[in-house]
């Protein structure tokens, strides 16, 4: 067998010709250090979403609503991450977390919706055919 050396801790160890760390251990620390600063970024963002999706359930619990620009920065929200934007053909523009949306309008207000096509692709994978 031939003699090789870890990557991450720099051992040297024998084994299968594909193996390439001495343990699960260094495998499980390398992988996790090359991916780290992505990772991160990822988490922090998804969790910037889930935060804004939670806050638009909340505050639209009859499918429509209207709320002042006040209680959505009051509860923490977030106006630079959402997950997509909607255009209407008169050119009004929705922007969701998921598929819980909102649309500015007059004096700071926002008209909360929820995209019923999205809530039924979900409830449809909640429950087996």
């Amino acid at each position: 067998m031939e003699k090789r050396k870890c990557p991450e801790c720099g051992e040297i160890y024998t084994g299968r010709v594909d193996k390439k760390f001495c343990s699960d251990q260094c495998r499980n620390t390398y992988n996790n250090r090359q991916n780290s600063d992505h990772t991160n970024f990822v988490r922090n963002v998804n969790n910037i979403l889930r935060k804004n999706r939670r806050i638009l359930m909340e505050l639209n619990p009859n499918e429509k609503t209207r709320v002042h620009k006040g209680k959505l920065s009051e509860k923490g929200f977030d106006f630079r991450y959402f997950t997509s934007i909607y255009t209407t053909r008169k050119g009004v523009t929705y922007y969701f977390c998921y598929e819980y949306g909102y649309l500015p309008i007059e004096g700071d207000y926002y008209f909360l919706v929820i995209n019923q096509n999205e809530k039924a692709v979900e409830k449809s994978m909640e429950s087996p055919s």
